[in-house]
């Protein structure tokens, strides 16, 4: 059998490649769609082909939900200490000022006020990009302050929240937080002054366990996981399969957890009614 070599390339090996800068598509994680980050945003980072509820972070819900340039951030700089001088695969200290770096937040909630379609409120948003949205001595302490915001200017509070758990570099201090934050929302309770708590992918350990599910009325996007312990760790102690589902915003909208599910699209008028009802 005869070979042949070819003298000369007819086909470039570059000219089948599409000119795509980095960075601007995002593979969807239900259904594998390939999307312009553009076309994500008008979206409201939604997938429009399997509506899966891409992960976001305090930005964008605050231009989803607030009425242009209305939102006035409050304590913007607030920084954590390192009180224990903690260190484990790099210093604690490090991985502050690192993240601050590389994501332009000074910690991992952002907080502030605005108007919904005209009506006042005071926001807490959680961000999971800072150190996986984790709750130290910065989230409580901003979430405090903004929650007496909200009790002396009597309007209503609204928490985003997106967390792996408390931030244990900051260890009794992150967990004290929890008390810390719940005992600032019963004032708004006796006050009869409205808390409505967002629950995002993923809300877990000690948010769920203190804000998170406190709200007059809790709102859940989509498929989000809500809970404490993670499903493995569950499975692992009790022995047992879970039950299909579980964890997931639908689940615990059925077993009384959860007041309603709203697709993203939708939040900002679905906040609006409800601001509207319990303002009235």
């Amino acid at each position: 059998m005869g070979w042949f070599k070819r003298e000369k390339q007819n086909i470039s090996p570059d000219s089948q490649k599409l000119d795509i800068p980095d960075g601007q598509w995002e593979k969807c994680a239900g259904c594998d769609e390939i999307i312009h980050k553009k076309q994500l945003e008008i979206n409201a980072w939604v997938c429009y082909k399997c509506d899966h509820h891409f992960r976001v972070g305090s930005e964008e819900y605050i231009s989803l939900l607030f009425d242009k340039n209305s939102f006035k951030e409050l304590d913007k700089k607030m920084k954590s200490g390192d009180p224990l001088e903690f260190s484990d695969t790099k210093k604690y200290k490090d991985r502050i000022n690192s993240t601050i770096k590389k994501t332009g937040l000074y910690d991992a909630v952002r907080t502030g006020t605005g108007k919904i379609n005209g009506k006042k409120a005071v926001l807490g948003c959680m961000d999971f990009k800072f150190i996986g949205g984790s709750m130290g001595s910065v989230v409580g302490e901003k979430l405090a302050r903004a929650i007496d915001k909200a009790y002396d200017t009597k309007s209503p509070m609204i928490i985003i929240s997106q967390s792996g758990g408390a931030r244990m570099m900051e260890g009794a201090l992150s967990l004290m937080q929890l008390a810390k934050t719940s005992a600032r929302l019963s004032k708004l309770a006796d006050a009869k002054i409205p808390y409505i708590s967002i629950l995002t992918d993923p809300t877990t350990g000690g948010t769920t366990a203190s804000y998170a599910m406190l709200g007059d009325i809790n709102i859940a996007e989509p498929k989000a996981l809500i809970g404490f312990a993670g499903p493995r760790v569950i499975k692992q102690t009790i022995g047992k399969d879970l039950p299909k589902g579980f964890q997931r915003s639908e689940f615990l909208q059925e077993h009384g957890f959860v007041d309603f599910i709203c697709h993203r699209k939708e939040l900002k008028n679905r906040l609006d009614l409800v601001l509207g009802y319990l303002s009235n």
